[in-house]
């Protein structure tokens, strides 16, 4: 069998986002699962025109009613609702984030920020995984006395991925007029997305 080469190489591309992501939580209570779940109803019903603000998209909503238990017994039921929002126009975020404060979600978590194209990123990082990997496979096959013949096998490690940055904020009690959300510094992050790759070379001596 021809000696071979193995080695691993890593690569990264950082852009700044421009996609965001909000998560909104939004509880309603009650007696009994009926009243819990039309209270909420009441609640999310409030808070839609958050939902249909201009570049927004609702991607996820989750409903979860349980029991609110004193001691040993039941003595109500709670209702929630998850919202997930998404903005392609992180311009708006300012707008749509005051918005959804002044909706007085129990919980508010975002932004997530994001890529609109993923796989152009990826695509740079795999080259610089690559690059790596051959860099230090010619050095091994100097060091050996010898030079780097054919790419063999070439395997993606599970470990990389794209690496949003995410900031979270508390719900604010509802005012009179919007929130000013331009203090919190909430600006386009950068977006880091991390390959990592094993390759196998023909060492020739």
């Amino acid at each position: 069998m021809a000696p071979e080469i193995v080695t691993e190489g890593s690569g990264w591309h950082e852009q700044e986002a421009d996609r965001a992501e909000l998560q909104l939580g939004y509880v309603g209570t009650g007696r009994d699962r009926s009243a819990a779940v039309g209270a909420l109803g009441k609640r999310v019903a409030e808070a839609r025109p958050v939902f249909d603000l201009r570049g927004v998209t609702v991607v996820h909503r989750r409903l979860a009613v349980h029991d609110q238990w004193r001691g040993n017994r039941v003595v109500g039921c709670r209702a929630t609702e998850d919202v997930t929002l998404r903005l392609d126009d992180v311009g708006a975020l300012e707008e749509v984030l005051a918005a959804a404060v002044a909706s007085e979600p129990a919980t508010l978590n975002g932004p997530n920020w994001l890529l609109k194209d993923p796989d152009a990123a990826r695509r740079r990082a795999q080259e610089r995984a690559v690059a790596d990997a051959r860099d230090r496979a010619e050095g091994y096959a100097a060091a050996l006395g010898g030079r780097l013949g054919a790419l063999l096998r070439l395997s993606e490690a599970g470990d990389g991925g794209v690496e949003p940055r995410a900031y979270r904020i508390a719900a604010m009690a509802r005012a009179d007029a919007a929130p000013d959300v331009r203090e919190l510094g909430l600006e386009p992050e950068p977006v880091r997305v991390t390959v990592r790759c094993t390759t196998n070379w023909e060492l020739l001596t």
